[in-house]
């Protein structure tokens, strides 16, 4: 069985299989040119699956840009170590600013607005928001079509308007730590800990797939959780599992979640 076989039926199991055929055929493409391919923004999981493919090919390396540091979606290039030239990731920025007065957009008003101009998500990267305005990066080629179209996101008319990747503010997550003690390590129960609900509802939004344990979709609500997993719910952030301590006399682990709001 070839490398190319092997990433293709280890990423099968997960449903990542198309993105990493397209991620390989990228590879294979830089090994015949010896130069350099930019492809798709990807999240943190796709940037390890760019990680698996790069390893199996000893004259590529794998570079990534999101547009601005501690960005998480970020665009990619398989480089050849004969490469010479500089790496331009294409990446370009746009402000979107509405009255905060009587409109509260979220992020997923955003990206749905986005979306709604037929782009695709592969085009676009992180999306900050900012209170009364959000800076969106993407793919240089589609952010004059933006400015130009992005005009108004639900009810809320919106002034969009390019601006440098200078620009970009620096990331600013609130953290908030919570140490507990749970039954189990099961996704449902570390979950409904560091999201504050109930076990019976997180059962019923992994089961609505709006859980992902380390950017790929939840299975079930039995899976177990690790130390490390990042768990994210839709609309709520992410929890990291960050330590385990140990169980207690009661026969209860303790753990330190961090949730990222």
């Amino acid at each position: 069985m070839s490398d190319r076989d092997k990433i293709l039926r280890y990423y099968r199991s997960s449903g990542d299989e198309h993105t990493a055929a397209r991620l390989l055929d990228a590879a294979d493409g830089v090994m015949r040119s010896r130069k350099n391919k930019v492809v798709e923004f990807v999240d943190p999981y796709g940037y390890t699956i760019a990680e698996t493919v790069a390893a199996h090919y000893d004259q590529i390396e794998l570079q990534a840009s999101g547009g601005y540091a501690g960005a998480e979606r970020q665009r990619i290039a398989f480089v050849h170590r004969d490469f010479r030239g500089t790496t331009d990731f294409m990446l370009a920025a746009l402000s979107l600013a509405w009255d905060a007065r009587y409109y509260h957009l979220s992020h997923r008003d955003v990206l749905g607005a986005a979306l709604g101009l037929g782009l695709k998500r592969e085009l676009l990267g992180d999306i900050i928001m900012l209170g009364d305005r959000a800076q969106l990066v993407a793919d240089a080629a589609i952010v004059e079509y933006m400015a130009k179209n992005m005009t108004q996101i639900g009810a809320a008319a919106v002034t969009a308007v390019p601006i440098p990747l200078t620009e970009i503010a620096p990331r600013e997550e609130k953290l908030k730590e919570l140490k507990t003690t749970v039954a189990s390590l099961r996704l449902d129960v570390i979950a409904a800990a560091g999201f504050g609900v109930s076990r019976s509802r997180m059962a019923d939004e992994i089961a609505a797939e709006k859980v992902k344990v380390n950017w790929q979709q939840a299975r079930s609500s039995s899976q177990a959780v690790k130390q490390g997993d990042v768990i994210s719910m839709r609309g709520r952030g992410r929890v990291e599992l960050c330590e385990i301590f140990g169980q207690t006399k009661k026969g209860r682990t303790s753990i330190l979640l961090k949730r990222f709001i």
